[in-house]
């Protein structure tokens, strides 16, 4: 079945918002906040928090992000006490409930890609080291995501085999293969408050989709946001769709 706006393969009926027993995974940028340009200027208001804050308490806790952001950077934007679970660029970094930190080292090679990196003549690029993985901006100068891919392959290559490029919204990441959004889904539906509850994951990126398939295969459910084409089964039409679906995901997530 088509969705609306583009997305093919979601249903057209509205998203299902969970109920007890359920455990939540969100993307960030162009999930629950609006993409902005540069990245690093982007700002979370309290609303936003107080939802997500509400939405952990009433689900037992079982609620996660899962971004391309560094976990450093995902703290200094949704701070809390105790700290909300994560998982940092693309689940390398991944912060359980019980607060447990794990970090996926990555294979030597990584530094031969700074190298080519730095210096990198054209300014309208920006180039983001994450310290486990590099990322490559180019949302000032979207006629350029040509070139950027290009760099990004070049500096994959320079990091050797075990490098993959990850193509985003006008963001191309270099990063160990065999590491992605699923595989942090997994690790934390393995974990205490996520073990045996149905899972759905919302996310807008092309990065989002093994978070949709993770799902997919686990009988969650999967929501993209915006328009594409996608694995997920559900659709919200961009960030204020999605808030309001966090309320109504609130007042569902409470045991009655």
């Amino acid at each position: 079945m088509n969705g609306g706006a583009g997305a093919v393969g979601s249903s057209p009926a509205p998203p299902p918002v969970g109920g007890p027993g359920w455990a939540y995974f969100f993307d960030l940028d162009g999930t629950l906040v609006d993409l902005v340009d540069p990245p690093a200027v982007v700002r979370v208001d309290p609303g936003l928090r107080e939802l997500l804050e509400s939405l952990r308490r009433v689900s037992g806790g079982a609620v996660a992000l899962i971004s391309g952001r560094s976990l450093k950077d995902i703290d200094t934007l949704f701070p809390g006490d105790p700290p909300m679970p994560v998982a940092g660029q693309h689940g390398l970094e991944r912060r359980a409930a019980d607060g447990h930190l794990s970090r996926h080292e990555p294979p030597t090679g990584l530094d031969a890609a700074r190298r080519m990196l730095t210096g990198l003549a054209d300014r309208r690029i920006e180039v983001e080291d994450k310290g486990l993985s590099l990322a490559i901006h180019y949302r000032l100068a979207p006629q350029l995501g040509g070139y950027a891919g290009r760099l990004a392959r070049l500096a994959a290559a320079q990091a050797g085999p075990q490098y993959t490029v990850l193509p985003g919204k006008r963001i191309m990441e270099i990063k160990p293969s065999g590491r992605d959004k699923g595989v942090a889904v997994r690790e934390f539906m393995e974990e205490r408050p996520f073990r045996g509850r149905v899972p759905v994951f919302v996310g807008d990126d092309i990065t989002d989709e093994h978070g949709f398939e993770m799902v997919n295969a686990l009988g969650g459910a999967s929501i993209k946001v915006g328009a594409g084409e996608t694995a997920a089964r559900w659709h919200l039409r961009d960030v204020r769709a999605v808030r309001a679906w966090l309320t109504r995901a609130i007042t569902a997530a409470q045991v009655p």
